[in-house]
């Protein structure tokens, strides 16, 4: 069977990091505004569903899972220190609670800058984590919190059946599950896989009575993801590619075994997932717009945000080491994305954010029945 090189997420691609134009830190306002519109939901679920007076110890342990880099994981680990540090403080509770904190993203991402922008010493201890959330990060019952945004959406590889020139599900001169029903199905069947290691390893490491607090972007029920505006965008992405093709600029085979590790779920697909799991009690779970009262987006800000997120897994795939010709690749991005401006218009879109607050159960996890 002719395949192409396996994409692997993996350890090599992360956000781009320092502080520079078109760093992460600099390029995250909308996943930032997405966590800001969810900030009464997870402090709600933290007050009114963790047992803060039974804890295992006076250290409460909390994980940010896909952490990258900038303010946005700062933020959401400040959120929720302040809101523990409330209930301890209401309760009256006479015994003195410390606060750990683990930032974990892949071996590749820029910790360095994270740790710049930590805040004051004392507020917690802090470490890095480095390493795959879809598999065992720490040692058993260590987390009461678990906390994961806008990092879910992405695949630890692509699909290998895509990468297959032999096959109907080989995506030739695309970069997504658009137009093609059985790539989409090779993309679902990944991010199961995915999910079902990322909870079984949160199963393990999370306290009885721990929660879990996530945020990814999600579809609508009844809708293939591939029918989303941010699908039709990524649509967008590849038909720049094969221009560039068309001018010599980058090769149509590199095009051709190419895509992007990117999957967006739905509410029900999404609790089927964690039930299967069987660890985990979905203490709450809905789904919100942050970006609903928005006029059309500046879309050179756009196609940056998008160029922080995915320019080193292109530069890689293609070889490519000139800015310039990642210039000219984002550059002619924004350009579509202006040119379509009704796959921005909020009466056709169809994916949200999904927000869901997950509390252990108090049972033993049973590897080889989750396994099955």
């Amino acid at each position: 069977m002719a395949r192409g090189k396996t994409m692997e997420v993996g350890e090599t691609c992360p956000m781009n990091g320092g502080n520079g134009p078109y760093s992460y830190s600099q390029n995250s306002h909308y996943q930032r505004q997405a966590a800001d519109a969810a900030k009464t939901m997870i402090m709600d679920s933290i007050l009114d569903k963790l047992d803060i007076q039974n804890l295992p110890s006076n250290t409460l342990k909390i994980a940010d899972f896909g952490c990258s880099v900038g303010a946005n994981t700062l933020q959401a680990v400040q959120n929720i220190i302040e809101t523990t540090k409330h209930m301890h403080k209401t309760l009256q509770l006479q015994q003195t609670l410390e606060f750990q904190v683990f930032f974990n993203d892949l071996t590749g991402n820029d910790f360095n800058t994270l740790f710049t922008t930590l805040p004051t010493p004392g507020e917690y201890f802090a470490a890095g984590v480095p390493g795959s959330f879809h598999s065992r990060l720490f040692p058993n019952a260590t987390l009461n919190i678990a906390h994961s945004s806008y990092s879910l959406h992405w695949l630890s590889r692509v699909p290998e059946e895509v990468m297959d020139r032999e096959s109907p599900t080989w995506n030739k001169g695309r970069v997504h599950y658009t137009k093609n029903l059985k790539v989409f199905e090779a993309y679902s069947a990944q991010f199961k896989r995915d999910m079902e290691g990322f909870f079984n390893a949160r199963a393990q490491e999370i306290v009885g009575g721990g929660l879990m607090l996530l945020l990814l972007p999600g579809c609508q029920d009844g809708f293939l993801p591939c029918e989303t505006s941010v699908s039709m965008q990524y649509d967008l992405f590849g038909s720049c590619l094969m221009d560039m093709v068309n001018i010599g600029m980058v090769s149509e085979e590199k095009v051709d075994s190419f895509n992007l590790p990117m999957y967006l779920t739905s509410p029900m697909e999404f609790r089927e997932l964690i039930e299967a799991n069987g660890c985990f009690i979905i203490e709450r779970m809905e789904n919100f717009n942050p970006y609903e009262d928005e006029d059309l987006p500046d879309f050179q800000v756009l196609a940056t945000q998008f160029r922080a997120a995915t320019e080193g897994l292109t530069s890689d795939h293609f070889g490519i080491k000139r800015r310039e010709i990642m210039d000219e690749l984002y550059d002619r991005f924004a350009d579509k994305m202006a040119e379509n401006t009704h796959l921005f218009d909020m009466k056709n879109m169809k994916e949200f954010i999904i927000f869901a607050c997950l509390m252990r159960k108090n049972v033993h996890f049973n590897a080889e029945k989750n396994q099955n």
